[in-house]
Parts: structure tokens; C-alpha cells; sequence
């Protein structure tokens, strides 16, 4: 007879994890839930609510009769990911920490943690798909194309992605929420977390504060004109029209609200524009950090699709390798607010092809 497989899941404490765990108990598998503490923070205003969520995978995993334990990553996470984060925000940039979260801590020392604990593969509750075919792991979509997770996936490597299970790649959200409640997990009505962990529901500004200083300046138009003053560069971004404080101005009569159309670091400038949207749009855009999935494309160019931030749908791009992790990437059509720092993430079909980091746009 053969003996079980053992996979250990990423327990978040929320519904789609514990879900995910019950599925790979049905489907055989001796499972062992584990969860992370990747931020600690002291003090009363501190965001982390990593003993609630541990208290929900606790009740899961008793429902589910599973043995589960926590693991603390915080270090590794302040090194890896938290400094990169603060790096970015001091380039003037807009940094996408989730994605190296998955990179450099849950299919990283989380994985090798797992395999210390005797699994013979690990699991998580992400929304996407994984194919293995003859020694190469594909990274699919999921079913549920609202949620799909594949963006923040798209820097996971080959190695990283050996031995990984996605349970829900083939559910849509209502399925795993009702098949939560129906099996009666503590988690089926839970409100799914959002933003970025370590900041929170708390003020983003202020967070950021704390740890940045922040260098006040000049906010004019493209012309010119001063027409009011920032608080810091690091608290903007590309197409931003919220929080600009210069509405009102003198002699505008254009329709349309002011928009951020460019951070001028070295003179620490930020530049405005109102109304009309043309200086927002770019034709193309320049990548370094290319994670390709599974390997580099053996073509130099080709046409595929791709997504420029998570909550876009897949835009016609056409691929020039410049390097094996270097492109050029240009739109079928001219595309909003693409912004340096965040990731451009290519797609054939179903499959993720993988992303990299946008240097500038032309």
C-alpha cells in the first residue's frame, strides 16, 4: 500500500486557505496546517492582527482534526522584502510588496520550513493553477478570473514552484465561501484581507512617515506654473487626483480634476496636469528583473498580452527580449498610468509567462 502524501498549507486564517486544507484532506493527503508571522510591530497603534488570525487557524484546524503550528519570518521579511519596500519609496517609486512576499518568504524559507516538517509538497489558498510537465511547472490562471492571483505570482522561479498544490485553481469564490459554511469552518463568512499587510486599515501616509522623512516642495503644472506645494514625493503616484489639496486654482476652467503626471526626484518637484489625460498615456514600457515561467521564450519577439497592475484586464502588448531578463514592451494600444516599480506580467492563454519590474515608459 502506499503510504500518504504529506502536504503542509499556508494557513492564513482566512477562508480560502482553510479551504484549501480541507480539500487536500478529502482528496488523501495528511495535511499540516502552518501559519506565518511575517510583521511585528509594539505598541496599541500597532496594525498586526496576527493573534486573531492565528486563533481562527487554530479553530479551523481543530474542526478539521489537522496538527498545525506557527512559524515567525518577521526577520526575513523585514530584510527581504520591508527594506525593498522603503528603497523603492525613496527612488519615487511605487513598489508592489506582495509579490516579493511570495518570492522571498512563502515559497522560500516558509517551503524549506514545510519540508523540515516532513512534507512531501506544500499548499496555499492562492486563486491560480499549476501544470508539471516533463520537469517544467507551469503557472496557470485560475477559473475565477476576478480573483486570479497569477500577478503576484509571476516572480515564483522554477525551483520555487516544484512540489506546490493550488487547491482552489478550478473554484470560483461563492463555491469555496458556501463549501466553507456548509463543512462549517469558523472562517466561511470572513471579510477577505486587502492592502498591504503590514500597513494595515491604519493612514498610509503616516506609516510611511515613520520611517521616511518626508521632504515638502513644489507642486507645478507641465508649463510651469506653481500651483500648490506637496508633502513628499514618496506619497504619490501616476494618475493620482486624491489628496493633491490644489483644487480651486485661478483661471481654471477646465473640466476634469488635477492628476499627477510625473515626480521630479532630483529637484523633488511633482507636476500636475487638469482635465485632459494625454500626458497620462504611454505607447510602450522598458522591464528589468524578468522572472520568466517556465523558461526564457526561445523567439526574441512575439505578441502576447499583458497586465501592468493587478486590477486591469489583459492588454495586447507586443515582447523584444533587449536580454534574457531585460524587454521592451510595446502596447497595441496606449495605456493609463503605467508606473515604474510596479510589474509588468505577461500572459499566452491560460498561462502566466512570468513579469519583471517597469524601469520607465516611452
Amino acid at each position: 500500500m502506499q503510504a500518504k502524501k504529506t502536504v503542509v498549507v499556508g494557513m492564513s486564517g482566512g477562508v480560502d486557505s482553510s479551504v484549501a486544507a480541507l480539500l487536500l484532506k478529502e482528496q488523501g493527503y495528511d495535511v499540516i496546517g502552518l501559519y506565518m508571522i511575517n510583521w511585528e510591530e509594539e505598541g496599541e497603534n500597532g496594525c498586526c492582527t496576527a493573534e486573531a488570525d492565528y486563533d481562527d487557524v487554530r479553530r479551523v484546524c481543530n474542526k478539521l482534526d489537522i496538527p498545525y503550528y506557527s512559524v515567525n519570518f518577521s526577520r526575513e521579511y523585514a530584510e527581504r522584502v520591508f527594506r525593498y519596500f522603503l528603497e523603492e519609496y525613496e527612488r519615487g517609486r511605487t513598489p508592489n510588496p506582495d509579490v516579493l512576499c511570495n518570492r522571498e518568504i512563502k515559497f522560500g524559507p516558509f517551503k524549506e520550513y514545510a519540508f523540515k516538517l516532513g512534507a512531501d509538497c506544500i499548499a496555499t489558498g492562492h486563486y491560480c493553477d499549476i501544470a508539471h510537465e516533463e520537469g517544467k511547472h507551469f503557472l496557470l490562471k485560475a477559473a475565477d478570473a476576478n480573483k486570479d492571483q497569477t500577478y503576484f505570482l509571476n516572480q515564483v522561479t522554477q525551483a520555487q514552484l516544484s512540489d506546490v498544490l493550488f487547491p482552489l485553481g478550478r473554484m470560483q469564490k461563492t463555491q469555496v465561501r458556501a463549501l466553507a459554511e456548509r463543512c462549517g469552518l469558523s472562517t466561511a463568512k470572513k471579510k477577505d484581507s486587502t492592502g498591504i499587510c503590514f500597513i494595515g486599515e491604519r493612514n498610509f501616509r503616516a506609516f510611511l512617515k515613520t520611517y521616511l522623512p518626508a521632504r515638502p516642495g513644489d507642486i507645478l503644472t507641465c508649463e510651469g506654473k506653481k500651483v500648490g506645494e506637496h508633502i513628499g514625493l514618496m506619497y504619490y503616484t501616476l494618475g493620482q487626483r486624491r489628496g493633491l489639496n490644489i483644487g480651486g486654482q485661478k483661471g481654471d476652467e477646465a473640466p476634469g480634476r488635477w492628476f499627477v503626471v510625473e515626480k521630479d526626484l532630483q529637484n523633488n518637484r511633482l507636476y500636475v496636469a487638469h482635465g485632459e489625460e494625454s500626458r497620462l498615456y504611454s505607447n510602450g514600457c522598458f522591464v528589468e528583473g524578468m522572472n520568466w515561467i517556465p523558461h526564457i521564450p526561445s523567439r526574441p519577439e512575439f505578441s502576447c498580452t499583458a497586465k501592468f497592475r493587478y486590477r486591469q484586464g489583459e492588454q495586447g502588448v507586443f515582447v523584444e527580449l533587449t536580454g534574457d531578463a531585460t524587454l521592451k514592451i510595446r502596447f497595441d494600444r496606449p495605456q493609463r498610468a503605467v508606473t515604474p516599480g510596479q510589474y509588468a506580467v505577461l500572459y499566452a492563454g491560460d498561462r502566466c509567462l512570468g513579469g519583471g519590474v517597469i524601469q520607465n515608459t516611452f
